[in-house]
């Protein structure tokens, strides 16, 4: 089982795909994705033990120090986190709604991650940066109460670093929005 994330963002796409390469040959990890963010960043997100992760991440950036942006690593995520990222999650569109918006791929996934620390909430969709401007979105399912605390604990985090763009809870989503979604 995946116990960690790294989260490494670079300013030069084809340095992203060469340090891509390198951190996957530099430890046992998993990409989850990697690929060209905006605006012309490289985004790589990796999984695996703590061990393995850091070791990937410090390989790469020391590598490619000069291009990096930015880098994270995450242990003890919880495993919906890990199955959002893969683009694998349920999506049971029932319950209240939750959405997180932050500025960055590694904030999106910290705030998901506390969000399903904090209560019992379901991941519905975890995006990171594609198509969004580099922003991440996380969006929760459950009771209203649970959605309430979810959104509150993973909006403070993102707060906290600087990088919160906005917030929503959604008590009883109208059946034509789950139908857009």
């Amino acid at each position: 089982m995946y116990q960690a994330i790294g989260v490494i963002e670079l300013k030069s796409i084809a340095k992203g795909i060469e340090a891509t390469d390198a951190a996957l040959k530099s430890a046992g990890v998993r990409v989850v994705t990697a690929h060209a963010a905006c605006p012309g960043k490289y985004e790589i997100i990796l999984t695996g033990t703590i061990s393995d992760v850091t070791s990937a991440v410090d390989h790469v950036k020391s590598r490619f120090d000069e291009k990096l942006v930015d880098s994270s690593i995450m242990g003890r995520i919880d495993p919906q986190v890990i199955t959002a990222l893969f683009g694998t999650a349920p999506t049971e569109k029932k319950g209240s709604l939750g959405i997180i918006e932050t500025f960055s791929a590694a904030s999106i996934i910290k705030a998901a991650d506390i969000a399903v620390k904090t209560a019992k909430v379901s991941i519905f969709e975890l995006r990171t940066s594609r198509g969004m401007g580099g922003k991440g979105v996380c969006l929760v399912t459950g009771d209203v109460g649970d959605v309430t605390a979810a959104v509150e604990a993973g909006a403070q985090h993102a707060k906290d670093q600087g990088v919160f763009f906005g917030s929503s809870v959604i008590a009883a989503p109208h059946a034509e929005l789950w139908d857009q979604m």
